[in-house]
């Protein structure tokens, strides 16, 4: 049964304070109410509705604020970045070339065309390899590729120099799920003095990956990803939250991908299609960033929304390993004030439903048909 939602019984104010060494404002979730026991993924969406103004905006704030009574009400979201590869982005830089051209034809500044929020396209589909057997493979294949592609890339070069939000990143720096773990996302953005959660649109469904790194986010159409370019949120249904809380450790010998098959036939049986996803317990403790990223990629096949890992000291490590120790006083310190991040100890979140599942039962498994 849903609950009706009164308009406009949840407001917040931005508070100023030291984050990371730099002063910065952000909307603290615990203007709302009490949101201690509310899922990392709906505090997350609670946040950037306070941050947003508007009726619908309002009445989302309001009704998540009493999750998990389940309430008729649609979630706008609005990601604070778009993750494109070379096969999706080129169909977006086109269009929005063709904006700019409109306006200029209008007698408009078509330097009004520009994404509002950041953009990230990663060339990564376009290998093929041509070359093999020799120390000079990869020069050559890439040789061979730019040749190849040469119309396509100079379209996302020009979009990359002519867009200040709209950053390419060229071919050869790897696939883009592994570029945007390991170098794009920060985990915590920063934006006009606001502080705020990274969150993500990929056009791509693997984009689930970086919720591994406790970043929300999860792969969309090309049409909503040239939307939330442009501002407009995207309506959610209700969110449900599984969660999953882990005890114990891996065995010694398995590995993550015998984790993630596990979890995937779990999964599937308990029926998991478009809800959320979130792990908790102290079994957190024992998973690196590379193995919940490896879960967390998988997100498509068992057809959940997003398979979201919170924040703890195995993404401070991870942002460290990977040369972005910079933001770790700035991610530890928001994480905390807003009750995002885990801890040895943190009480389980009043989820949807619940699954136990003890690390130690994990044995090495191999996925293939029943029959030869």
């Amino acid at each position: 049964m849903c609950a009706s939602v009164p308009l406009g019984s949840v407001a917040a104010a931005p508070k100023k304070e030291r984050l990371g060494g730099t002063d910065l404002s952000y909307f603290p979730i615990a203007q709302a109410g009490d949101v201690a026991r509310l899922p990392v993924t709906v505090k997350i969406l609670l946040e950037q509705v306070l941050r947003t103004t508007g009726e619908a905006e309002a009445r989302a704030a309001a009704a998540l604020t009493g999750y998990p009574t389940r309430a008729d009400v649609a979630i706008p979201f609005r990601p604070t970045r778009i993750l494109l590869q070379d096969y999706t982005g080129v169909p977006a830089a086109v269009d929005l070339a063709a904006m700019r051209s409109a306006m200029a034809r209008a007698g408009k500044d078509p330097g009004k065309i520009e994404p509002l929020i950041p953009v990230d396209l990663i060339i990564d589909h376009s290998v093929q390899a041509d070359f093999f057997g020799s120390k000079e493979v990869y020069e050559r294949n890439l040789e061979r590729e730019y040749e190849r592609n040469r119309e396509r890339y100079a379209v996302l070069r020009w979009s990359g120099q002519a867009f200040k939000t709209f950053r390419v990143v060229p071919p050869g720096a790897g696939i883009c799920h592994q570029v945007n773990l390991e170098r794009l996302s920060r985990v915590v953005q920063s934006r006009d003095g606001v502080a705020m959660p990274d969150t993500l649109f990929g056009a791509d469904s693997h984009t689930t990956m970086v919720n591994g790194l406790g970043v929300l986010g999860w792969g969309v159409g090309g049409i909503e990803a040239e939307a939330a370019m442009l501002g407009q949120p995207t309506y959610l249904p209700w969110p449900v939250v599984v969660g999953v809380r882990l005890h114990g450790a891996l065995p010694t010998g398995t590995t993550a991908t015998d984790l993630v098959l596990t979890l995937t036939e779990l999964f599937r049986k308990h029926g998991v299609v478009d809800k959320f996803i979130e792990f908790a317990g102290d079994g957190l403790a024992s998973l690196r960033v590379e193995e919940r990223a490896t879960v967390s990629n998988m997100t498509p096949e068992y057809g959940a929304t997003a398979s979201f890992f919170p924040v703890d000291r195995q993404t401070l490590r991870f942002l460290e390993q990977t040369g972005r120790g910079e933001l770790v006083p700035l991610v530890e310190r928001y994480a905390k004030a807003q009750g995002m991040f885990r801890e040895e100890g943190t009480p389980t979140p009043a989820f949807d439903e619940l699954i136990e599942l003890d690390l130690a039962t994990i044995e090495s498994s191999l996925a293939g048909p029943k029959r030869p």
